[in-house]
């Protein structure tokens, strides 16, 4: 009679947990998708296996949350979907992810593996077509080989510049059997290795700062992906410098903090002649670090974890190559040395300070208006007096998203997400749901408010279901101006529509007024408040702050033609190379 041990060793097993037990092993725990042929026993047991899973409305906004859990939690998510059209519609999600530097697995189903080229049910080259948008894309050859590809997956995900990484999952492995013992599981792999950058390079640019006459400092999310918030904190606060976030390097330093010149950010960016470069790309967002928005003879010290980075459209004074909360404590114990500080009463941070005061006394003259309907402004005034400090703030639009930018105030590294640096419309409601379910676990009594705008609402509008069936006390704020950029009130619509179709004769900027958002909210469960007066939304904010079970939308009616103030450049900068 065979032993018990004997019997183990047997036990059979399918694809399906392998997969499941792979993604344990290499401590993956959340599993965003949506199932169906060939990958519905996948999410099952996946559940089984520990790994929470939420089934969303649309693989883009699937692919969005998984990747905001690797930005979140420093660990990839998962996003799990069907095969052919399913995975395509993923693959916006993976170049967010790459374009952003997040780590992320996409588990794709395929056709089966005896029906290859001959026309099988939603059969697509996907290995090849995702290859564009990862940095790893592979297929296991047998169900042996799928714990070693997960394993190869998720290490390359997150070393070295972080991205997406996809694995092909072929239809006919799912429910495939092998015995247990057949399956050698791989250890987890090793969080990424620190690397530090060369001593002369940290002495260069210790020598080019002491150097300089105005001074900055630009914080980008790199750096909070890093982890790098007390270590920048500290070199901000012992060398006096003046520091500006990108959009999502917010809170990385407080947006309170005294050394913090956003308020300033075109000036300071036109007129510093050193600029310290923590975790952020001299990209279209920074404006190519190129004139007119730069000084045409800035010295830029890059500090990146990519090689390749190193000197994109600019040439650097000097290169520091590392770990960016490594870096920063090799810049701070250089500069203990000599006890060295900036100077808080030079000319350069008296103009910052001027400007900064400006800058803020014009906002406060736009939130302060009374006129109906409200302007952004007035808004973004009062949803910033209701937000607690710690919570996480999801935001996508056009004005929505910048003027929300500037007003709403960080504290706390990885509390903001936003369209990133592919200016991806869309992934609002997919990182709401992705911040809710990781505060869950980590935070349970922090609250995620995702200000959108109501064009990019539409994208992702049905996942409000998802929010309602995973019951996530997450708070969605519409900023509804009746279209993209600009819109029309109802008297203007109603005339406009009088001259025939609107499909002829309708703006394309437009939208249909006074769009009722807030009901898809209450149609699903949730709380819905329709608003168009400063004290509706104070109720609103207030009643949907203090609900800690359901979520909520306020659907906040605005001039559609609301504007931001006037601008000294264009947001978007032209490359002139």
């Amino acid at each position: 009679m065979a032993s018990e041990r004997d019997i183990g060793a047997r036990e059979p097993i399918t694809g399906a947990q392998i997969i499941a037990e792979a993604l344990v092993a290499q401590n993956v725990k959340y599993m965003f998708g949506i199932v169906g042929i060939p990958i519905i026993e996948v999410a099952i047991a996946a559940q089984v296996a520990g790994i929470k899973y939420v089934g969303m409305r649309n693989e883009q906004a699937a692919c969005y949350a998984a990747s905001a859990v690797g930005y979140l939690t420093g660990r990839p998510g998962a996003c799990l979907v069907v095969s052919g059209p399913g995975l395509i519609n993923a693959l916006s999600g993976m170049a967010n992810s790459n374009m952003n530097c997040w780590p992320l697995i996409v588990l794709g189903g395929s056709s089966d593996t005896n029906q290859e080229t001959m026309g099988a049910f939603q059969e697509f080259p996907q290995v090849e077509a995702c290859r564009l948008y990862s940095k790893f894309s592979a297929r296991p050859g047998s169900l042996e080989a799928i714990p070693a590809v997960i394993e190869k997956a998720v290490r390359t995900s997150m070393y070295g510049r972080p991205g997406a990484c996809y694995v092909d999952i072929p239809g006919d492995f799912v429910n495939k059997l092998i015995e247990k013992s057949d399956v050698r599981y791989i250890e987890s792999c090793l969080p990424p290795p620190v690397s530090l950058a060369n001593p002369s390079e940290v002495h260069k640019a210790v020598s080019v700062l002491k150097n300089a006459r105005q001074p900055l400092v630009i914080i980008g999310k790199g750096a909070a992906f890093a982890r790098a918030e007390n270590s920048i904190r500290q070199f901000v606060e012992e060398c006096g410098l003046p520091f500006l976030p990108t959009p999502m390097g917010k809170g990385v330093v407080p947006d309170n903090h005294p050394n913090c010149a956003a308020a300033a950010r075109s000036s300071a960016l036109q007129h510093a002649d050193v600029i310290l470069l923590l975790g952020a790309r001299l990209n279209w967002i920074l404006h190519f670090g190129l004139p007119p928005r730069f000084h045409p003879d800035v010295k830029i010290i890059q500090v990146d974890i990519c090689a390749e980075e190193l000197g994109n459209n600019v040439r650097p004074a000097a290169s520091l190559l590392g770990d960016i909360d490594a870096v920063t404590q090799q810049l701070l114990e250089h500069t203990r040395k000599t006890s060295w500080k900036y100077p808080s009463n030079s000319a350069w941070w008296e103009k910052l300070r001027a400007k900064i005061k400006s800058n803020e006394e014009n906002t406060k003259v736009l939130a302060a208006q009374t006129k109906l309907p409200m302007n952004y402004y007035t808004v973004f005034g009062y949803v910033k007096e209701s937000l607690p400090n710690n919570c996480v703030i999801v935001s996508e639009g056009a004005n929505t998203m910048d003027i929300g930018r500037t007003v709403l105030q960080n504290y706390y590294p990885r509390h903001r997400l936003d369209a990133g640096t592919f200016g991806t419309m869309g992934v609002g409601l997919g990182f709401a749901i992705a911040a809710a379910m990781v505060a869950r676990e980590q935070s349970p009594d922090q609250r995620v408010v995702c200000v959108e705008g109501d064009s990019a609402f539409g994208f992702s509008g049905m996942e409000v279901e998802t929010i309602c069936r995973h019951n996530l006390p997450i708070i969605i704020i519409v900023v509804n101006n009746n279209g993209i950029y600009n819109g029309y009130d109802e008297d203007t619509w109603a005339e406009m529509l009088k001259s025939g179709d609107p499909a002829s004769i309708a703006p394309p900027l437009s939208l249909k007024p006074n769009a009722r958002y807030e009901q898809v909210m209450t149609a699903f469960g949730g709380k819905g408040y329709f608003v168009r007066t400063p004290e509706e939304l104070q109720q609103a904010l207030k009643a949907s702050f203090a609900e800690k079970r359901l979520p909520s939308l306020i659907n906040v009616m605005i001039d559609p033609q609301s504007d931001r103030k006037k601008q000294e450049f264009h947001w978007l900068t032209r490359s002139n190379l």
